[in-house]
């Protein structure tokens, strides 16, 4: 039995502290959805430019460089135990740049995954580039993939057209990288914009599913789940970040900062304007851990 990290006072947010590799063989669960932010692998001495200065983009020991090989290994081996984690008409998300994306990209079509979208989002406030001998990176992938071939997956198609302005939402999402109102707890060093978050959350589920991410960081998928009415379990192998999940998620328990955060997102923004709600999570005492 998983003991959590943390867990929400009505337990639609459930936070374990471990290695992905050796917690997901725990699972004897079902989820509707996962997202996956897994390492990149960048952390070899880069140097980028933030608020003016250049720093070094190093995150930790969990993103140094692997060998083409080794890469292909990792991905291989987390898309199999999250596929075994997947409801039949399960989607999973991963985001990624060209560094990692390929790579799982090829580990999906091995193991049986269907590729349905591969989202380029484009970032509205990319990093400048110093070197000044390329072009400036401004946008990273996100593939979707559903579990089977032939079983059919939640789309939310009507709720995006509608927020697209009552036309189809196009592969290319411009969203910007994360605000100063999302580091209230600090900053993770790959942190995702809930705006990106709630977007995919939106797409492929229903209120009261359960979301999970294997490579939990700050939690911001499970803090976008449950602004939208959705149930998260995620794992996260850095205690220092199972600290900051827990600050964000506490913070929620305060309907003013939940409103707030609300507020910072346009589709979220958009559906509180048409005084849509977002049902609250269904409660059936069926719990992950």
């Amino acid at each position: 039995m998983i003991q959590p990290y943390y867990s929400s006072p009505n337990s639609d947010f459930l936070l374990a502290h471990g290695d992905c590799f050796k917690l997901l063989r725990e699972f004897d669960f079902k989820f509707d959805m996962i997202f996956a932010d897994p390492p990149y692998f960048l952390s070899n001495g880069g140097i980028s430019l933030q608020s003016g200065h250049v720093v070094c983009v190093d995150k930790g020991s969990w993103d140094k460089g692997k060998s083409p090989e080794e890469l292909m290994t990792f991905n291989r081996e987390w898309l199999r135990l999250c596929r075994d984690k997947l409801k039949d008409n399960g989607t999973i998300w991963i985001s990624g740049t060209y560094h990692n994306i390929f790579s799982v990209a090829n580990c999906l079509t091995e193991l049986g995954y269907k590729i349905l979208n591969v989202i380029t989002w484009q970032k509205t406030n990319p990093p400048c580039n110093i070197s000044c001998r390329f072009f400036t990176y401004s946008t990273e992938f996100i593939i979707w993939a559903r579990k089977l071939p032939r079983v059919p997956h939640k789309f939310n198609y009507r709720l995006m057209k509608h927020l697209n302005g009552d036309k189809q939402m196009t592969d290319v999402w411009r969203l910007p990288a994360i605000g100063r109102w999302e580091k209230s707890q600090g900053k993770h060093p790959t942190q995702k914009p809930l705006s990106v978050l709630t977007r995919i959350i939106l797409a492929s589920t229903d209120p009261g599913d359960w979301v999970l991410d294997p490579f939990s960081g700050s939690s911001t998928t499970g803090i976008a789940a449950n602004l939208c009415g959705r149930r998260f379990a995620g794992i996260e192998q850095e205690e220092e970040f199972c600290r900051m999940s827990r600050g964000r998620r506490e913070e929620l328990e305060l309907l003013s900062r939940r409103d707030d955060l609300a507020h910072h997102i346009a589709d979220l923004r958009l559906l509180e304007h048409e005084q849509t709600t977002v049902a609250a999570p269904l409660l059936d005492g069926s719990l992950p851990f």
